[in-house]
């Protein structure tokens, strides 16, 4: 005859007196704080890793007029990215001022290029270039690489 009682349950306890639940936040845990709040690099390059724009970390880049007229609704990172470079600056300091990634940023610079809402300088430098020139070129891309 089959033992109709009901069972004792494994103790699956946390050692806080309370069941742990699988894929669902602690108690004490803020319950608006969003389970899955990151979104992996791949994700917003659509699984590119490689521009086909030629972006060195050390290349000057700056937004175009018509970057301000868009609208960037629902593309927070590339708003982001385009807010950067409303002055001339360096893919090393975009990447740190954002805080992605250097290579998703050349991914999303690129196809900012290619859309005509930012523009690479030609050189960032040439045999002209001033001793106070080369410095400050030096000193960006130090402070974007470390940054990252």
């Amino acid at each position: 005859m089959a033992d109709n009682s009901p069972r004792p349950r494994p103790d699956r306890s946390d050692g806080l007196d309370r069941p742990v639940r699988p894929g669902r936040p602690d108690d004490h845990e803020d319950e608006h704080t969003p389970l899955a709040g990151i979104v992996r690099p791949y994700a917003l390059t659509s699984g590119r890793t490689h521009s086909s724009v030629d972006l060195p970390v050390e290349a000057l880049v700056e937004s175009l007029p018509r970057a301000d007229d868009h609208d960037w609704t629902g593309q927070d990172q590339v708003a982001a990215i385009v807010a950067a470079c409303d002055e001339r600056t360096s893919v090393a300091e975009v990447s740190a001022q954002v805080g992605l990634p250097i290579g998703v940023v050349r991914v999303l610079l690129g196809d900012l290029v290619e859309q005509g809402f930012v523009t690479v300088s030609s050189a960032t430098l040439t045999d002209a270039s001033s001793v106070g020139e080369r410095r400050s070129l030096i000193e960006r891309t130090l402070r974007g690489l470390r940054a990252i």
